[in-house]
């Protein structure tokens, strides 16, 4: 067992706040069977009533399952890795390099979340990448970039083309490689996470089978259309206290 001192009573009610919530977002992801060991990460910025003018983030402690993370384990950083306080872990560069650049591209993005799962590895090796052949494919349609493979992505260098490829988009398809969202909150980038991994391994299970038929292509832009107009993600605060009772039962003490 772990033993790791709360951090509630010397972080603000804000940043407790987010903590708890993305330490449930790891936990979730383990619960789904999304995580790769410790090797992918999930990223939160603080908000600038806590950061100030700074751009701070919250990320996972590398060496950690993703169902060990708590609140007070996951360690706060800088826009250069650099860690914000004691912590006996380190950050995983790779990771890193990532979620700031998102962040960095994206101010309003409150949570990045990299997979690696089976599935969405499966689809991104894909030449066609995600077909409109399922309800969930058309949402993600809606908003979808892709991202060429450069190796293992620890190069402050392909930070620019990452970004001009994520452009406005919230899913991106790293090639090669696995799946990212973006999200205002962290509930929408795990509801987001959902859809994209649902809709890779529909395809997946699909293409096992006989010929496909494909979505109409009005209706996938009419879906195009309304997301770029809609708020709030694809409803994630509508489902996370759902998900949070969900890992209140499942896994608990994420909050600790």
């Amino acid at each position: 067992m772990l033993n790791i001192p709360s951090l509630q009573d010397s972080v603000s009610p804000e940043e407790w706040q987010l903590r708890c919530d993305l330490a449930a977002c790891y936990r979730l992801v383990a619960l789904y069977g999304w995580s790769d060991l410790v090797f992918t990460h999930i990223s939160a910025k603080l908000p600038e009533s806590v950061s100030g003018p700074e751009h701070h983030f919250l990320i996972n402690p590398y060496g950690l399952m993703f169902d060990e993370i708590t609140a007070s384990s996951l360690i706060k950083v800088d826009m250069a890795c650099n860690k914000l306080h004691d912590s006996p872990f380190p950050v995983n560069p790779a990771g890193f390099v990532i979620h700031s650049a998102v962040h960095e591209a994206r101010p309003e993005a409150g949570c990045v979340l990299h997979t690696h799962t089976r599935a969405g590895v499966a689809v991104s090796a894909q030449k066609g990448g995600v077909l409109p052949i399922s309800q969930q494919s058309t949402f993600v349609l809606g908003s979808l970039a892709y991202h060429e493979y450069e190796g293992v992505a620890f190069r402050d260098e392909e930070k620019p083309r990452l970004q001009a490829d994520l452009g406005e988009a919230n899913f991106l398809m790293l090639r090669n490689h696995g799946l990212l969202t973006v999200g205002k909150t962290i509930a929408d980038a795990f509801l987001s996470m959902y859809t994209f991994e649902n809709t890779c391994r529909i395809q997946i299970d699909a293409q096992a089978g006989g010929e496909l038929t494909q979505v109409n292509p009005q209706i996938v832009s009419g879906v195009a259309q309304a997301m770029r107009v809609q708020t709030g993600g694809l409803g994630g605060a509508f489902a996370w206290p759902a998900l949070l009772r969900k890992v209140q039962r499942d896994l608990p003490g994420y909050d600790s």
